[in-house]
């Protein structure tokens, strides 16, 4: 049958009835403001037949297991499943329609609801080619149902299982069935504690999940391997891990059960790239200091092979990796040596630059030798969250190649080594100036006391989050954006301001021309804490209008905006940044490109709201985050 066959009266009386909603979908441009394809437009239809249950009456009625959707390409259902999703036009039996054999990505992370054992099943058994899962948030399923799930889905790269109750079986029948798993995330996952997360470092081959009639069920792979364990002969390899997301899992059985697992996990996978954990910067401290007595008692409990024999192994791979890399070096002078021998033979000298290039190789040679030779071990982590401030001298040197931060850094009053957390901080980001794109900094001191870290990061990053931090009236937002100018995403999560005494805050919105900018900034939140039963922000903030109007004005590329319960008239703000005309040559109009915006507690009016949607024609108000207005109330 084909895909838009013919409808009979009732389907066409209901087409006419939406021919006009359907007429001004079609003319919609694309995210970047381009003319849709005839591709997406065709997905735009179906979706719409979706809610009429077109596709799925047809579907119930006279196809149940084979539809007409599995003549589609997989990336093509995939892509109609995220639009039903975001449309929230996806039923459990639209979803039963669309999974097809040719899928190999499926994510239900917007739809929790819909995950059930049932549909579990039939993934199982329909979508076994898949490479990409994700499951978060579906709390109907029990462990019995996940495990027999995976136990069908070898070919997985990248799965989430974030706040849905998995286990240590869980974790088991990952380890034997998902061999090629190189992403996992068992985020808020309160059933798993620290320890359940070992096997996905190798080890004694165990039973992963228990069946109904009590026996176990086994997962067998070509991939497996031995490795050497104290309890078992038989063993199998680390997973080629290179992301493991577990913060917010359980709580660790005895007393440092998460450094220790932290740091059998960063020696045992040495594929890792991105990690969040609890107690990682201890960990790294451990390692770096080589103090691996300390976990002899819980390795021997777990029966996981002891970490100085990890430590030997992976200082071994990492000194042959060197000796490999500096060979292949040397070759390659080598060949290109003997390429140019005939020329400088004619010419009877090399050049000035010759001789540089090859000094520079020299120099080179030199390093690679000190790094090959030394006895420290370098972990490759790009990516981590979870971090302290404590021991973060250690973290530097064994993780020297960090781009990405998560911090949590406690009360500033609080000192590690008689300095405040801050000034840590500070000091542990000097190891990656000029590296940093991302950071993230969980603070609940006043925002004045990061400049200096931001000083340090600021002028790389790319990303910056602020969460739970204090301002007052006298805190300098401008410094923040002067600082960290080649910004993309900016969240700032704050407590609402303190007045200083003996200051009054005044309204100023002028000197435009020297007012800093974010040119190339798209995701832009400033969000205020507030009591629920709080009738509306107190307006105490008011030189924070500047601060909008330099961030608004000045990043053209804006397409997501969120400013909730903010201590300053925004009406105002906003018909101004509308005003701005649009000169013949000029970069785009602010707000133009604008396709997310949440103002929920603010005084933006619906005059100016109409102006917005006016501006920006991909504009899509947040659900519940419009305030009308303050004397409307939220």
């Amino acid at each position: 049958m084909p895909l838009f066959r013919v409808l009979d009266e009732a389907v066409l009386r209901r087409k006419r009835k939406g021919n006009v909603e359907w007429k001004k979908t079609s003319r919609r441009p694309d995210d970047n403001g381009s003319v849709l394809s005839l591709t997406r437009l065709c997905m735009l239809r179906v979706a719409d037949n979706m809610k009429e249950e077109v596709w799925v009456k047809d579907y119930a009625d006279k196809y149940l297991d084979q539809g007409p959707f599995n003549l589609l390409r997989g990336d093509i259902v995939e892509e109609l499943m995220l639009l039903l999703c975001s449309r929230n036009r996806l039923s459990r039996t639209a979803l039963h329609l669309l999974l097809v054999p040719q899928l190999r990505s499926l994510s239900l992370e917007s739809c929790p609801g819909l995950v059930t054992p049932a549909l579990c099943g039939h993934i199982s058994a329909r979508c076994q080619g898949l490479l990409n899962l994700d499951l978060s948030g579906a709390q109907q399923l029990s462990v019995k149902v996940l495990c027999e799930t995976l136990h069908s889905l070898s070919n997985l790269h990248w799965l989430c299982l974030a706040g849905i109750p998995c286990d240590r079986f869980v974790i088991k029948t990952i380890t034997l069935c998902c061999r090629l798993l190189r992403h996992l995330d068992v985020s808020r996952c309160h059933l798993l504690s620290p320890s359940a997360l070992l096997p996905l470092g190798g080890g004694p081959c165990c039973p992963s999940s228990p069946s109904p009639n009590g026996s176990s069920s086994h997962c067998t792979s070509p991939s497996q391997s031995s490795i050497s364990s104290p309890s078992s002969s038989s063993a199998l390899s680390p997973l080629p891990l290179r992301s493991l997301l577990a913060l917010d899992i359980g709580f660790e059985e005895k007393e440092g059960d998460s450094v220790a697992a932290a740091a059998y996990l960063l020696l045992s996978l040495p594929s890792l790239e991105r990690l969040a954990l609890e107690g990682l910067t201890q960990a790294c401290s451990l390692i770096e200091q080589k103090q691996f007595w300390q976990v002899e008692e819980f390795t021997s409990r777990e029966g996981v092979p002891r970490l100085e024999d990890l430590w030997r192994d992976r200082s071994k791979q990492q000194a042959n990796g060197w000796k490999q890399m500096r060979t292949r070096d040397r070759k390659e002078v080598e060949d290109e040596e003997e390429e140019g021998s005939g020329f400088w033979e004619e010419s009877g000298s090399e050049s000035e630059e010759n001789v540089r290039d090859k000094e520079l190789v020299s120099s080179e040679d030199q390093t690679e030798e000190k790094l090959s030779s030394r006895s420290d071990l370098i972990l490759q982590l790009r990516d981590v969250r979870g971090l302290t401030c404590d021991s973060l001298d250690s973290f530097a040197r064994v993780c020297p190649s960090i781009s990405s931060l998560s911090v949590n850094v406690t009360d500033d009053d609080e000192s590690v080594g008689g300095q405040k957390q801050s000034s840590v901080l500070a000091a542990g980001l000097q190891s990656y100036t000029g590296q940093m794109r991302s950071l993230s900094v969980q603070f609940p001191g006043t925002l004045t006391d990061l400049f200096p870290a931001l000083k340090v990061s600021g002028p790389s990053l790319v990303s910056l989050t602020l969460e739970g931090v204090k301002t007052s009236t006298d805190t300098r937002l401008l410094e923040v954006i002067t600082m960290c100018h080649r910004l993309r995403e900016l969240a700032i999560s704050a407590e609402p301001p303190t007045i200083a005494r003996g200051t009054h805050d005044r309204e100023r919105i002028h000197d435009d021309g020297n007012l800093p900018k974010l040119p190339h900034l798209s995701s832009l939140s400033i969000n205020f804490s507030y009591e629920h039963n709080q009738p509306k922000p107190h307006m105490s903030w008011m030189s924070l209008k500047r601060v909008l109007w330099c961030l608004l004005n000045g990043s053209p590329l804006l397409q997501k905006v969120s400013l909730v319960s903010l201590p300053c008239p925004l009406d105002s703000v906003l018909l101004r940044v509308l005003q701005v005309s649009d000169p013949a040559g000029s970069p785009p109009l602010p707000l133009a490109r604008l396709q997310h915006i949440n103002l929920l507690r603010t005084d933006v009016t619906m005059l100016t709201l109409k102006k917005l949607i006016d501006r920006s024609k991909n504009l899509m108000l947040a659900a519940a985050g419009i305030s009308v207005s303050m004397s409307g109330g939220p």
